[in-house]
């Protein structure tokens, strides 16, 4: 038996952008499963500050998941972030991206990004670092996406979720 290809929704954006909430608004949505952000696992388990070597890391088991999650969700899958945000963050912070990592980018493209503009007020989490260049973020996460499948997420939660929707009605109409 032959199943559809499971399209892949990527949730992205700056910190604090409500990705997560909105991965898992769609996903109840559409009754289906979201691809949680590995980053924060992996975060939470280290002793110590993150490196730069650490972000390859991440990128990987993030990569793993939305496989894993992929093979079991059925028509849609919805990924709370995506390598775009590995790769802003390892230019912004250390001014450079591991080459695997890019290579994933040209070679995993998702059926639509979702990206959420910071108009939501920053709310402080230990993982989060930077409140105050979430609009120059959003900027480059514009530009990185250019040409890319792409709607823009913004307003009150209940506007973002409707919007969302709608995207994803059409993309699968």
């Amino acid at each position: 038996m032959n199943f559809p290809p499971t399209k892949k929704i990527t949730i992205t954006g700056p910190e604090s952008s409500g990705k997560t909430t909105l991965a898992r608004q769609l996903a109840k949505a559409f009754d289906t499963l979201w691809a949680p952000e590995y980053a924060r696992e992996y975060i939470d388990q280290l002793d110590r500050p993150y490196r730069e070597a650490d972000l390859l890391e991440i990128a990987r088991r993030q990569v793993a998941r939305e496989d894993e999650f992929a093979e079991k969700s059925g028509e849609l899958l919805f990924c709370d972030t995506s390598l775009e945000v590995i790769k802003i963050w390892s230019e912004y912070r250390y001014g450079r991206c591991h080459p695997w990592i890019l290579e994933q980018l040209e070679k995993r493209q998702p059926d639509l990004y979702l990206l959420c503009a910071p108009d939501l007020p920053w709310e402080y989490d230990p993982q989060r670092e930077n409140p105050d260049d979430r609009d120059a973020l959003f900027d480059i996460y514009r530009k990185e996406l250019v040409g890319k499948k792409l709607i823009e997420i913004r307003g009150d939660s209940e506007d973002r979720t409707q919007k969302a929707i709608e995207a994803v009605q059409s993309l699968c109409d």
